[in-house]
């Protein structure tokens, strides 16, 4: 698939892709990941573009683009 395997080359391909994020708490986003820095801290649209939504990268399980 071409990709690195480092996180944040991942992310890159992924951009203004569809995303589903996990959360520590077991909470799920799906989104458009518009967004990311060194932190892995996400932006997410949602499929509107109505809403965006940080995700701090702590609260992070995984990541499926």
């Amino acid at each position: 698939n071409g990709m690195s395997g480092r996180p944040l080359d991942v992310l890159e391909a992924s951009l203004d892709e569809e995303v589903t994020v996990k959360l520590k708490g077991g909470e799920e986003f799906e989104g458009t990941l518009t967004g990311y820095d060194q932190h892995m801290n996400l932006v997410l649209e949602d499929a509107g573009g109505e809403d965006t939504t940080i995700i701090r990268g702590d609260n992070l399980v995984s990541i499926n683009p």
